[in-house]
């Protein structure tokens, strides 16, 4: 299955309101792992962005005063998404910001969009709030319960928060991961504080064939079956009405 993790970032809050997209980041899995490909672009909103988003993400207007309009660089960016799975954390706003860019398209003879008619969408805000009812599930929130290193992400950014989401989504379904319980190696190793489950994450890039599975010798199986008739006789012992 094909998968596109992705974000964007705006020039504010609500596209009805004339807001535009300044920045997409995407990133591509294929059954699960990450192929390497990536879609980043800055984008020229063609209006100003405003002061607050501006402390949020650091782009200000001098800095996509010379990037292309999103028209320039769409047929890329549709090439990229179409027909995937896109993962996104808080879909309904990054969609609603790309199918608002995409109807605002002239002079097509074959008119794009809009998303969800041609990409399944799986929001991972949605996901979070089923498996951790109650708590926090921002992305920095879920970072932290997976343990996750995101210390480099000052501002926000399109691509690196695709990248931090694909980590974290990997995490929440069981994926591509590697899991220690020895929390203090692993806080010494990357310098990071242990998550509150004392279980560490880290990405790990496996080619086909390179993760060896080692059968237990007969020597070994007897000894664990042994443990196991041993842990049955003492359950059946302790069981009230056994004795």
């Amino acid at each position: 299955m094909r998968q596109v993790i992705l974000d964007t970032e705006t020039t504010g809050i609500d596209p009805r309101e004339g807001h535009r997209l300044v920045e997409i980041g995407a990133v591509e899995m294929i059954n699960r792992r990450f192929t390497g490909r990536t879609y980043h672009q800055y984008i020229n909103p063609e209006r100003h962005i405003d002061a607050e988003v501006v402390a949020v993400h650091g782009i200000d207007d001098a800095k996509v005063a010379n990037e292309p309009v999103f028209a320039q660089v769409a047929d890329e960016f549709w090439a990229f998404i179409e027909g995937a799975e896109l993962v996104i954390h808080n879909a309904p706003f990054d969609v609603g910001f790309i199918d608002h860019e995409l109807k605002m398209l002239k002079n097509r003879d074959q008119p794009l969009g809009p998303v969800g008619d041609h990409c399944r969408i799986l929001d991972t805000l949605v996901m979070a709030r089923k498996m951790h009812p109650g708590q926090r599930n921002s992305l920095d929130a879920l970072c932290k319960r997976y343990d996750i290193d995101n210390g480099h992400r000052v501002l926000h950014g399109a691509l690196l928060d695709a990248e931090i989401l694909a980590d974290v989504y990997l995490a929440m379904t069981g994926g591509q991961t590697a899991l220690t319980l020895d929390a203090e190696v692993n806080q010494e190793q990357r310098n990071d504080t242990p998550s509150e489950t004392g279980l560490s994450v880290q990405r790990m890039s496996l080619s086909p064939g390179q993760l060896r599975v080692i059968a237990p010798s007969q020597d070994e199986r007897q000894a664990h079956l042994a443990k196991c008739e041993t842990h049955q006789l003492r359950w059946f012992e302790d069981t009230p009405g056994n004795a």
